[in-house]
């Protein structure tokens, strides 16, 4: 097999080269720890597209403002990011924007994203919620 890479320190590349699973699992589960990735907790990706950028940017904050203001008053243990543009903002005529919660996925906190979403839909803007995504583009 050959790997190319930019980096060719990263402690993945290490540990296949070693053919070293033990030593690649003890690193990434505890990296997953502290930055409270799966297995350890759940992350929720909310996203938004609209043809309009005002108005993407605009229900989005409304949105993210909704979400605030519900998970704070019933679940502390999760952490909800602003929502920014995706990393490809705009494809096919459409801007896209996301906003990340970390957390235990649970009935309340599904409860709470969909109250928050039903007071914010609009005509134009689809939302999309994933859970544990498997890229975050």
């Amino acid at each position: 097999m050959i790997i190319q890479t930019y980096n060719p320190e990263n402690f993945a590349v290490l540990c296949s080269k070693e053919q070293n699973y033990d030593k690649f699992y003890e690193t990434e589960i505890e990296l997953r720890k502290q930055l409270k990735y799966p297995p350890f907790c759940d992350i929720i990706s909310i996203g938004l597209t609209d043809t309009d950028e005002g108005k993407i940017k605009s229900v989005s904050e409304k949105l993210y403002t909704i979400l605030n203001k519900n998970i704070k008053e019933k679940n502390s243990n999760v952490i909800l990011y602003r929502p920014l543009p995706c990393p490809i903002d705009k494809i096919k005529n459409r801007y896209r924007w996301r906003m990340i919660i970390k957390g235990k996925l649970s009935n309340q906190l599904i409860d709470i994203i969909n109250s928050s979403i039903s007071k914010v839909e609009s005509k134009t803007t689809r939302i999309i919620v994933d859970t544990n995504p498997t890229n975050l583009n």
